[in-house]
């Protein structure tokens, strides 16, 4: 037997194991295996074993000199494939597609600094196999800051692409923003504002982003920090118009987003594409429902024998006005209610005591007034409150008729839309501005440890937006992931039973029976343990790639998956 090498012209040589014998005067050869799939290594192997050589001596052994964990990476790489992120990215590979790629399966394996991410690429110094996958190995931190430069100057194109696959004329599109804290004073972009982390005062940028109604990212935008929710609606509003094409959606967002501002400038501004305007779906601010309730649009006796029902008001010609009370959010408000008033008061008694004390009483109206301004503004009380500010003391008192009245509105919220009732009935207009919770969990992933949008130390105003967008192209794949997985997941893998296990729109989103049996159960009917998606993700890492040493010969072998890293490559339709 012996290897034969046939050329081909347009194609790679077919690598052959032939045996061949003598008939007469000719030689006869006949084909045993073809063996072109096998690695150089392999190949050679076998040609030592065919010449007689002895490959691996007695006093040898084999010997794995070292693994890389494997399974996690080619299941969110090879997912991230399955998608088409690659091509989304652009149509042809190069260096700067590469090196965007790397950095969106780093942040949902290991999120790190870019720093860190071009060593866990490093062949030297990774702890994966995503170099390898790649093709990288040997990266330093500019490559990924010039891959975000290249990736911010296609970001326009990348969402066109993927609003084409996810959106269509009349679809919902959903609305939303959050910020983010920013280290550094270089870029223009980090500005003092609305600070939702709660970290003092460091600059912030404004992150908003748009998502299909099932929550699939489609598009992100980012904001000085000092930027007004409202005012980015606009933004918002001109993607869905102009780059995406789309002249009949239907917009959702919250009360503090969609203002009568907004809806008037905005999303029923006549355009080239639209003389109508874009559809919205909203709610009203409190006073707003006040106001109902003093004119008797709203009587509170319709909330007797239902807990939805659509009302009009000529304050709001041409719209819809669903209202809607939900009882577990009236109980939850009172006792958020009574909490903060307990809270204000105790913090004003200590106050009153200042101004009482024998030793250095607190004098003076304009400290007296500073002091009890502050605890009104940390717990929002100030309209439950009356209150006296003299040079000599401070008195104050409960406002029992507002707190009355606001509590006769606790539960009661107003979704308010331009939808005719033959696109939505009411029941799915409340659903879809209750949809809006997909979008939250989109930012609490982007903040947690699973994504790390922040902290951001990226000096430049286009490193920043190509940050905050590769960190929303790994949500997208981990959206999509999360849906595939969830019969291994803690998440609910049965929408309809859902549905149907909820009383009413109004109330609070519950888990379809199977899912509560799997998650008080943990596992699954066949028994699988459940996970969380962090945790799946670390089983799958056990999954190694191990370079095997036996003898002269060098060559690499995967772990063999067990059953649940089977069923996970399934669902992903992955292949290691």
């Amino acid at each position: 037997m012996f290897i034969d090498v046939i050329p081909n012209r347009t194609s790679p040589p077919a690598i052959l194991l032939r045996e061949a014998w003598r008939e007469g005067s000719k030689i006869r050869k006949r084909t045993l295996a073809n063996l072109s799939s096998l690695s150089e290594e392999q190949i050679e192997a076998m040609r030592r074993i065919l010449r007689g050589e002895t490959l691996v001596r007695a006093d040898e052994h084999l010997q794995i000199e070292r693994s890389w964990p494997h399974g996690h990476v080619a299941a969110v790489l090879g997912t991230l494939r399955q998608l088409g992120v690659d091509a989304l990215l652009a149509a042809r590979a190069s260096p700067e597609r590469t090196h965007v790629i790397a950095m969106i399966v780093a942040r949902i394996l290991a999120p790190g600094s870019k720093l860190a991410t071009a060593r866990g690429l490093d062949a030297e110094t990774t702890g994966n196999t995503l170099g390898q996958e790649l093709g990288l190995t040997d990266v330093d931190a500019e490559a990924l800051y010039a891959a975000l430069d290249w990736l911010d100057a296609r970001q326009g194109r990348v969402e066109t692409k993927l609003a084409q696959q996810h959106l269509a004329e009349g679809t919902l599109l959903l609305y939303d923003v959050t910020s983010s804290y920013f280290e550094g004073h270089t870029s223009a972009l980090g500005k003092l504002g609305h600070n939702r982390d709660g970290t003092g005062w460091q600059p912030q940028i404004v992150i908003g982003l748009l998502c299909t109604a099932a929550g699939c990212p489609v598009a992100v935008e980012v904001f000085p920090g000092n930027t007004s929710d409202p005012k980015t609606l606009r933004a918002a509003v001109t993607k869905a118009r102009a780059r995406f094409g789309l002249t009949r959606v239907v917009f959702v967002g919250d009360r503090g987003l969609i203002t009568d501002a907004r809806i008037t400038d905005d999303l029923q501004r006549p355009d080239a594409t639209s003389a109508d305007g874009l559809a919205w779906i909203t709610a009203l601010r409190a006073p707003a429902i006040r106001a109902l309730v003093e004119t008797e649009a709203l009587q509170l006796s319709l909330f007797d024998q239902q807990d939805l029902g659509e009302i009009v008001s000529a304050a709001y010609p041409g719209e819809r006005l669903i209202a809607c009370r939900n009882p577990l959010l009236a109980v939850e408000r009172k006792r958020k209610r009574l909490e903060l008033l307990a809270a204000t008061e105790r913090e004003l008694a200590i106050i009153t005591t200042a101004t009482t004390r024998a030793r250095a009483p607190l004098r003076g109206q304009d400290r007296i007034g500073v002091r009890v301004g502050r605890v009104l503004g940390r717990f929002k009380m100030a309209k439950h409150f009356t209150y006296t500010i003299t040079e000599q003391g401070f008195t104050y008192a409960r406002d029992d008729a507002r707190i009355t009245a606001e509590a006769a509105l606790d539960g009661i919220y107003v979704i308010r839309t331009n939808v005719p009732t033959d696109t939505l009935a009411a029941a799915d207009v409340v659903g879809a501005y209750k949809s809006l919770s997909h979008v939250e969990r989109a930012f609490r992933t982007l903040k947690s440890p699973d994504l790390e949008v922040r902290p951001i130390y990226h000096r430049k105003d286009a490193r920043i937006r190509a940050h905050v967008f590769v960190c929303m192209l790994a949500y997208y794949v981990v959206w999509h992931m999360q849906r595939a997985l969830a019969p291994l997941l803690f998440n609910d893998d049965d929408p309809a039973g859902a549905r149907a296990a909820r009383a009413s729109i109004v109330a609070p989103a519950v888990r379809s029976p199977a899912t509560l049996r799997k998650v008080a159960q943990r596992h699954t009917d066949d028994g699988t343990p459940l996970h969380s998606f962090r945790t799946l993700l670390r089983d799958l890492a056990t999954l190694t790639r191990n370079r095997v040493r036996l003898g002269d010969a060098r060559f690499q072998q995967l772990t063999t998956p067990t059953a649940l890293q089977q069923r996970v490559f399934q669902l992903l339709d992955v292949h290691v």
